[in-house]
């Protein structure tokens, strides 16, 4: 996250609360978009209200599985995706990833905003096991600004940050708002040089990308045989 003067970022706090939108959200398209047209068994970890969850829907021909460790979040994800929702099946779990997750194999496993709280290796390392043949890993990350570009990337965003939100909430009534990006409650301790290094090195020919507000992405597609 980026390294804000104490009141620059409560009032950047004070604008968001009043123009709201996710950080996380404005990545489901590109995600959307590193993936196959239509696909298999699907998993989203750290799915919150299972916003990503019921888009892959759309496209899984065997089901989609959110998990999350919260059980009220889970329990909003069920409330907001009733049987029928799409094509395929869409399930929630309360499941702490930390302690492993549901076996494979899958098609597609994604991960948004969630694997600073987890055990980066080992937990890249379950995902690559239980990844099909084929299958693509989207993870959608935050990691702790260090260096010139995190600096210049966080300046940038906190411009487009301002405009972002103006524009999602412009002539909007307040019950027709975008939802709010969640609140993250784990600092990222790692920088991107370090989940860099240490995503090659479990994960062979992964692609570590830098992103604007805050947010960095791994692509990896596990091998065919």
């Amino acid at each position: 996250m980026p390294l804000i003067p104490p009141r620059l970022l409560r009032a950047l706090e004070s604008f968001n609360s009043a123009h709201p939108w996710s950080h996380n959200a404005h990545y489901h398209p590109w995600l959307l978009r590193q993936l196959p047209r239509g696909f298999g068994r699907a998993l989203d970890v750290g799915c919150g209200s299972g916003d990503l969850v019921r888009l892959l829907a759309a496209r899984s021909a065997g089901g989609v599985e959110g998990i999350d460790s919260d059980p009220q979040i889970i329990a909003k994800a069920r409330e907001l995706t009733p049987p029928g929702v799409s094509d395929a099946p869409a399930a929630f779990a309360v499941v702490d990833a930390r302690d492993g997750i549901p076996a494979g194999p899958y098609d597609v496993i994604t991960c948004v905003a969630t694997l600073h709280h987890l055990p980066f290796t080992g937990t890249l390392t379950r995902f690559r096991d239980q990844l099909a043949p084929g299958g693509t890993l989207v993870v959608v990350g935050c990691a702790r600004e260090e260096d010139a570009v995190d600096a210049l990337l966080g300046a940038v965003s906190v411009a487009l940050n301002l405009v972002v939100g103006w524009v999602k909430n412009r002539g909007r009534r307040a019950g027709s708002r975008p939802v709010a990006m969640t609140a993250v409650t784990r600092p990222p301790e790692m920088t991107f040089a370090e989940v860099r290094r240490e995503a090659i090195r479990v994960l062979p020919r992964v692609r570590p990308r830098r992103w604007l507000f805050w947010r960095y992405t791994l692509v990896w597609r596990a091998p065919l045989a």
